[in-house]
C-alpha cells in the first residue's frame, strides 16, 4: 500500500461533566484526508482545501503528530499529507483532532499497523498540545476508537472505549463565532470546591453506568456540568436558551461541545434529535445569527478508510 484516503471524524468532547476525560465519535461530520509514501523522508503537508492551515510540518498539527509517531519507528521513506478541511477551527466539534487522529492513523495504516488504534492516541495527543497548549486526548480518542471514551488516566495513559446505546444520536449547532480552545481554556479555574467535585463525580460515574446499561434516562440526568459550562457558556450567544429550548424538545441533555462555541444535545433516536435540530436553529434565527447544523448518529467505528492502493 502506497497511498490511502481516510474519513477523518469530528468529535465532541467533555460531555458536560467529563472535562478532558470524556468524548464521542460523530458519524457524517469530518474531514478527508489522503497519505501517500514519499521517497524523501520526513513529513510534508503538500495541499490544504477549505482552510487556511500552515503547510510547515512544525506548525501544523497533522504534522506535529506524524512526526511524533516516527520519532518512535525507522522508516525508509517519507510521508506526504493532504488536508481536505469540512470541519471549521475553532468550532468545538474537533477541528485539530480529526487532522492529527488522521495523519497517525493513515501513517500506521501504510507502514502495516505497527501500532493499535489506542497506542496511535499518544501521538495524536501531540497535534492537540500545538492547538491548545494542552495534550489532551477527549477528542483525539473517540476518533481513533469510535464510539464513547473515557481517559481514565493520563499518566501512564489508560483509555477506555464504551459502545454507544443503539438509538443514541448527538445534535450539534455550530454558531458561526470562533471561540479558540486556548481562550476557553484560560477563563477556567485552577482551584475548585470539594461540594463541585463530589457532584461532578456523581455525574461522571452516573454518564458511565447510564452507557454500559443503555439508560437513557440515567444518561439524561448526568449530563450535568457543575464546573466548566458556568464560566463557558457565557461566550456562546443565546447558550441557555439553546439549551432550554433542546430539553423541553425531548434531548436527554445538552452542553457546550468541546471549549465551544459549539452546543451539543443527545437524543434517544433520530426523530428526537431532529426535533431538537429544529428548535436550536430557530433561537439562532431568531437572533440572526448564521450557524451550522449537524445531526449524527454516534460513529462506533472511527477513522474509517475510504480507498487505498
Amino acid at each position: 500500500m502506497n497511498e490511502i484516503k481516510l474519513f477523518a471524524p469530528g468529535t465532541i468532547a467533555n460531555l458536560s461533566c467529563g472535562f478532558d476525560i470524556l468524548g464521542l465519535c460523530l458519524d457524517n461530520v469530518g474531514d478527508e484526508m489522503i497519505i501517500r509514501k514519499s521517497n524523501q523522508k520526513g513529513i510534508r503537508i503538500t495541499k490544504i482545501v477549505g482552510a487556511d492551515l500552515p503547510f510547515e510540518t512544525e506548525k501544523n498539527v497533522a504534522g506535529v503528530a506524524a512526526l511524533a509517531m516516527l520519532e518512535t519507528i525507522e522508516t525508509g521513506f517519507g510521508f506526504e499529507i493532504e488536508i481536505y478541511k469540512n470541519i471549521k477551527a475553532g468550532s468545538g466539534i474537533g477541528s485539530s483532532a480529526a487532522s492529527s487522529a488522521g495523519a497517525v492513523f493513515g501513517i500506521n495504516e501504510l507502514l502495516g499497523r505497527p501500532f493499535t488504534n489506542k497506542e496511535l492516541v499518544q501521538f495524536a495527543m501531540q497535534g492537540e498540545k500545538l492547538a491548545s497548549g494542552s495534550a489532551h486526548a477527549d477528542n483525539v480518542a473517540p476518533a481513533l476508537l469510535g464510539g464513547f471514551t473515557l481517559v481514565r488516566s493520563y499518566e501512564p495513559l489508560d483509555i477506555i472505549k464504551i459502545k454507544s446505546p443503539d438509538e443514541m444520536f448527538a445534535t450539534v449547532i455550530h454558531p458561526q463565532i470562533e471561540l479558540r480552545t486556548s481562550d476557553a481554556r484560560s477563563i477556567l479555574k485552577q482551584n475548585i470546591s470539594l461540594k463541585s467535585a463530589i457532584v461532578q463525580w456523581g455525574n461522571v460515574g452516573g454518564l458511565i453506568a447510564g452507557l454500559y446499561t443503555n439508560d437513557y434516562e440515567l444518561i439524561g440526568r448526568s449530563l450535568h456540568d457543575e464546573i466548566v459550562e458556568p464560566l463557558r457558556s457565557i461566550l456562546i450567544p443565546a447558550f441557555d436558551l439553546v439549551k432550554k429550548s433542546a430539553i423541553e424538545n425531548g434531548a436527554l441533555g445538552v452542553g457546550i461541545s468541546g471549549s465551544g462555541p459549539s452546543i451539543f444535545a443527545l437524543s434517544k433516536g433520530k426523530e428526537t434529535a431532529e426535533k431538537v435540530a429544529k428548535v436550536m436553529c430557530e433561537v439562532y434565527d431568531g437572533i440572526n445569527l448564521p450557524y451550522e447544523i449537524h445531526v449524527s448518529k454516534i460513529n462506533d467505528e472511527g477513522i474509517k478508510v475510504l480507498n487505498s492502493n
